[in-house]
């Protein structure tokens, strides 16, 4: 079956596309590049990259805490179902009330679903526009002292490919969260000793992020998305452990310190 794949090209979807190609499946990339192109902020494509496929995997960008998020995804699922397909595949962000919402659409469109939430991934350091200060040695956020379940992006595609392919994962929510909880200055002390560079976290307020982010030419619907993400989100909410990569998958998610082990060793 063709498998069409949402932000095909991004952290998780390329993940996604690449482990069920390597599965021997027919995989559609969603992406404005892609064949035929896809862009959720262009509805007209959505039915062409919709056309023959039995399975999706929803990766919505930028994020499901944007405004008008809903509308797209209730839009998107209600054309998956006139169009034949299957089974969706959720990437939902975790404790998010705007992310909760578009799982119930989900949940509720007739057709096979699993949703996997999540919170922030750990390549967010190393592919991300956090890669800049990595390398630069200082981690400038607005993140204060609370601590976050960094989660591995090839966990999530694991269990997305699971879900997409096999049918025992069929009405299940996965909360999937690495092993350990580590604050960002954590985060940092993690890769200083993996890379033998000195990166240090430095804390910022809101203010001093948007003003920094907005002198860099990051537009407004951007910054209000990452006011949202650090002052309602990282909140405190997602400080602690789920279980949900055993669930899937059986076997423990991946830790912070390997995580940044293989990523110094591959970037040297």
């Amino acid at each position: 079956m063709t498998i069409l794949v949402t932000g095909g090209t991004g952290k998780t979807g390329r993940r996604v596309a690449d482990k069920l190609t390597a599965l021997g499946h027919t995989v559609r990339v969603g992406s404005r590049s892609g064949t035929p192109p896809f862009a959720w902020t262009d509805r007209d494509t959505w039915a062409p990259a919709l056309s023959g496929v039995r399975a999706a995997y929803i990766a919505y960008q930028p994020d499901l805490i944007v405004p008008g998020s809903l509308d797209d995804i209730r839009a998107f699922t209600e054309l998956a179902v006139r169009s034949g397909v299957r089974r969706l595949v959720l990437l939902s962000g975790r404790n998010e009330p705007e992310a909760q919402a578009c799982e119930r659409v989900v949940r509720e469109s007739g057709l096979e679903w699993t949703v996997v939430t999540c919170g922030w991934f750990m390549q967010n350091f190393t592919e991300g526009y956090l890669l800049e200060p990595v390398l630069e040695g200082a981690i400038a956020l607005p993140a204060r002292d609370v601590a976050e379940p960094f989660v591995d992006a090839d966990d999530i595609a694991d269990v997305a490919v699971a879900a997409l392919t096999e049918d025992g994962h069929l009405g299940r929510t996965y909360e999937l969260t690495g092993p350990r909880l580590l604050t960002f200055a954590d985060a940092a002390a993690e890769l200083s000793k993996a890379t033998g560079r000195e990166i240090v976290y430095i804390p910022l307020t809101m203010e001093q992020y948007a003003a920094g982010a907005a002198e860099h030419g990051v537009p407004d619907e951007v910054v209000g998305m990452l006011n949202t993400l650090f002052t309602e989100v990282l909140d405190g909410r997602n400080a602690y452990l789920a279980d949900g990569v055993r669930e899937a998958l059986g076997r423990p998610a991946r830790d912070f310190t390997d995580f940044a082990e293989s990523w110094a060793h591959s970037s040297s």
